[in-house]
């Protein structure tokens, strides 16, 4: 996977996990990046991670645990790659030291949604209706909206959790990003509100990753970034940090920006049962981790 072009520079290396969406996903990059420099040479390099070797799970168990990224960063800072391209919410909430995450580029649908057959949505599901995640934070919202479904835990990858949906069970929830990614986005019956069903920190949201002292690369690709979409994901992250987010926590948070401010909705799932604590809160874009800690402080004093 190259492009046609040839650079001074020498060829840039991009790493990648091998499933179909990863690729897609660094293909958009590479894409990207072509457009704004056409002379240079990219090629793909795939690193095998942890997390693909726990195929038989669910992805959405490990959102920001580093499973699905310490190898490829490990290649990054060895110098067998010179950039990385990782889904946002796959990283761990504290930067690797000497790595950076040199461009956020614009989000794509931030929504989980829901498939059903039958086209149906979550609220017109049956009582009783067998509905798959393998996610804690899927599976909190799902029985807060909807306390008289069953909700089965799912693995796979989303061709395989997709068919699930046409056949054992009556719905399934993915990230609408992956789908529209892959051109599936047609076979979600219902994108569910990000307000009330809260995203994973950085859902949507890819990150390129360089060495923090290769000013060559770091100056190849910092045009890719989006402001907007670094703001949200700093204050998402620092909600995290804030709660110390592990992959058995039910936990979302979600940034936009409205009107020149941004806004922030979070929930955590309390142990034991207990109703969902949701907690907004809104300032400047200029201050994205001081509203995200505090939304978090909110959250880790009322659980």
């Amino acid at each position: 996977m190259r492009s046609a072009a040839s650079t001074s520079t020498g060829v840039l290396r991009i790493g990648s996990r091998g499933s179909l969406l990863a690729l897609r996903q660094t293909n958009l990059v590479l894409e990207a990046l072509t457009r704004q420099h056409p002379e240079a040479q990219c090629e793909v390099v795939i690193i095998r991670t942890a997390g693909d070797e726990t195929a038989d799970k669910d992805n959405s168990q490990f959102e920001g645990q580093g499973v699905f990224v310490r190898r490829i960063e490990e290649a990054l800072l060895v110098g067998a790659i010179d950039v990385a391209v990782h889904s946002f919410k796959d990283l761990p909430s504290r930067t690797t030291p000497g790595l950076t995450l040199a461009a956020l580029p614009p989000r794509e649908d931030p929504r989980d949604a829901l498939i059903a057959r039958g086209g149906k949505t979550l609220a017109s599901l049956r009582a009783g209706a067998r509905l798959g995640t393998g996610s804690p934070r899927r599976r909190a919202l799902l029985l807060d909206l909807r306390p008289d479904i069953e909700v089965v835990p799912i693995r796979g990858n989303v061709d395989t959790r997709l068919r699930r949906a046409t056949s054992d069970l009556d719905a399934v929830v993915l990230a609408a990003a992956g789908l529209r990614r892959l051109g599936r986005e047609a076979e979600a019956t219902n994108p569910l509100d990000p307000a009330t069903f809260v995203p994973a920190v950085g859902q949507g949201i890819l990150a390129i990753q360089t060495r923090v002292d290769d000013t060559r690369v770091l100056e190849l690709v910092e045009g890719l970034d989006d402001p907007a979409t670094r703001a949200c994901a700093t204050a998402e992250r620092a909600v995290a940090i804030a709660v110390d987010a592990t992959c058995n926590l039910a936990f979302g948070a979600y940034a936009q920006l409205v009107n020149g401010e941004l806004i922030l909705d979070a929930f955590i799932a309390p142990a034991g049962g207990d109703p969902l604590i949701r907690v907004s809160d809104f300032g400047s874009v200029a201050a994205p981790e001081r509203i995200g800690a505090r939304v978090g402080a909110r959250l880790r004093t009322r659980s």
